[in-house]
């Protein structure tokens, strides 16, 4: 029954985009977000549909789209650099057949944010992803929210969906994306044109942040409470009430902590004394041996080139018995641990080079969001207003992400390249619209010279 439900979801979905062609991007977005194959029993996964929504959104550009004044903009470019760069290294890979596996949804996810940009040509299209990218990532967070809400969740207990916690039904993943979308959110819920910003609207925002906020806490992820402590800071030094909201939302958080699983809370104290958590201690060892590798090899390893590494670690911890409590010390033998950072992942993988081109992406997106902000702040009227808190709501959830990426191995999420394409494409707009009313003073003046000839 799931499956037909699926398909017939889909097929209407796919109807729907023959008739308004940027629609099949929504498509796209949506497979490549929620993942219905995963949550289809039979059906779905016997049918390449990730594929099909791309070919037929691909096409419907080619065919039927406006293509005027399109072009690349130097982040594409560096993408596709980073494409280029990745297909080498997994050719000359340490683990060629682990390498392609990794490969095969990668590449999907550098070509789609390269091609996305160049269909983000109005407002409403730039809305339009934004709000499909929300709701998309709702069906997770919503889920896990009332979970979280109703039995408290626990480390590897929250069920997100499906058994098969990779992409963003893993619970740091997920966790670090959630907090990365609340600036987003509250940009839909005051600035949104789809669905026009009302009591239902800001009642409905306001319960799915709450539901981002409870994401860290049902999947117990370290890296989601490090997000919500970054996002708060950033959010409390643009406010202009800071010195009654701070003091608010240390009582707030202070007043949460009864109300939090006890496992919870004891995972999180971990964050304090990595030594005593094995996965923190792991992790620096990891990031030690990948630098060490890295020397050795500049170009980098290919996808999956941790399988290779091997490392001896000390650990230390309390341990309580009959003869009381003591710290106890253990020299621990590990191989093959993953990154867990997106940073080191970067840097393994791809060496020198691929990391630099994608720190320089990141950054440049970062600059550039920044002089939207600036540029456009102030502006009224309903065309311009919404110009500079999208600019914001952006760049705080791209540095929510990069905060986050230190913990977690996302650097190829296709999630944030989309996000990414979200900000080229509001600043490819925002560039067409600056050359449209540039070009109508001397429109204008040919016309006036015409007219005065004749």
């Amino acid at each position: 029954m799931r499956d037909l439900f699926f398909i017939a979801f889909l097929g209407l979905f796919f109807l729907l985009g023959f008739r308004r062609p940027f629609l099949l991007i929504a498509v796209y977005a949506y497979i490549d977000i929620v993942s219905p194959q995963r949550l289809s029993y039979f059906l779905l996964n016997s049918i390449p549909i990730s594929a099909i929504a791309f070919v037929l959104a691909a096409g419907a550009w080619l065919l039927v789209d406006d293509k005027k004044d399109c072009r690349f903009s130097f982040r594409q470019m560096l993408m596709l650099m980073l494409l280029g760069w990745c297909a080498y290294t997994t050719a000359t890979a340490d683990f060629p057949i682990e390498a392609q596996h990794k490969w095969s949804w990668v590449w999907k996810a550098l070509v789609f944010a390269i091609f996305l940009p160049v269909t983000l040509r109005t407002r409403l299209r730039i809305e339009a992803l934004a709000l499909f990218m929300v709701l998309c990532a709702s069906t997770i967070i919503i889920n896990g929210g009332v979970k979280t809400a109703l039995s408290g969740g626990g480390y590897g207990v929250l069920n997100l969906m499906v058994d098969n916690n990779s992409g963003l039904y893993e619970g740091s993943i997920i966790s670090c994306v959630a907090i990365s979308l609340i600036p987003l959110i509250l940009w839909l819920s005051r600035h949104g044109t789809v669905f026009p910003p009302d009591w239902r609207v800001k009642a409905f925002a306001y319960a799915l942040c709450f539901a981002c906020l409870l994401m860290p806490v049902g999947t117990e992820a370290r890296t989601g409470l490090i997000c919500i402590a970054a996002l708060a800071g950033m959010m409390l030094m643009r406010s202009k009430r800071k010195y009654v909201y701070g003091p608010l939302m240390l009582v707030a958080a202070l007043v949460s902590i009864p109300f939090l699983p006890a496992s919870f809370t004891q995972r999180m104290s971990t964050i304090e004394n990595h030594q005593s958590d094995e996965s923190a201690s792991t992790r620096l060892a990891v990031w030690k041996w990948t630098i060490d590798y890295v020397k050795e090899h500049p170009g980098g390893g290919g996808f999956d080139n941790y399988l290779q590494n091997s490392f001896t670690y000390i650990s230390r911890g309390v341990v309580s018995d009959s003869g009381g409590s003591r710290v106890e010390t253990r020299v621990i033998t590990d191989r093959g641990r993953a990154y867990h950072s997106a940073y080191f992942e970067l840097l393994g993988e791809q060496g020198y080079f691929g990391f630099f081109i994608w720190a320089l992406i990141h950054i440049v997106t970062y600059v550039r969001t920044e002089m939207i902000r600036r540029a456009w702040r102030g502006r009224e009227g309903t065309d311009e207003a919404w110009i500079s808190p999208l600019a914001l709501a952006l760049q705080q959830g791209h540095v929510v992400y990069m905060i986050g990426s230190l913990f977690v191995g996302i650097a190829y999420q296709p999630f944030i390249f989309m996000m990414l394409a979200l900000q080229i494409g509001l600043d490819t707009y925002l560039a067409r619209k600056r050359r449209e009313a540039a070009r109508r003073p001397m429109i204008a003046r040919a016309a006036l010279a015409t007219d005065l000839a004749a």
